[in-house]
């Protein structure tokens, strides 16, 4: 159903890369929070792994995930999020 597979990570300080944890995508994916209908095309599926439909622009994604996050005091000082396509095996 889903055309696209995202990584999401937590650059630390340091440019350390951390997976996100599965609890906060799923916060942020929750329609209530997010107010957002081109949001309602997203599936947290694991730790660091968001799926998307092919209208969700990952920039527009990318700043309101780092903005619910930093609200939520998932994201310190200092650091970021990266959302990027990742690609998808065989199996999926």
């Amino acid at each position: 159903m889903f055309a696209r597979r995202l990584s999401i990570e937590r650059v630390d300080a340091e440019g350390a890369r951390h997976t996100c944890p599965v609890k906060w995508i799923d916060s942020f994916a929750m329609r209530n929070f997010t107010n957002d209908a081109i949001f309602d095309d997203t599936l947290p599926v694991g730790d660091g792994a968001l799926e998307a439909g092919i209208r969700v622009p990952l920039d527009r994604l990318q700043e309101a995930m780092e903005d619910w996050f930093r609200r939520k005091g998932y994201l310190k000082p200092g650091e970021r999020l990266v959302v990027v396509e990742s690609r998808r095996d065989s199996s999926g």
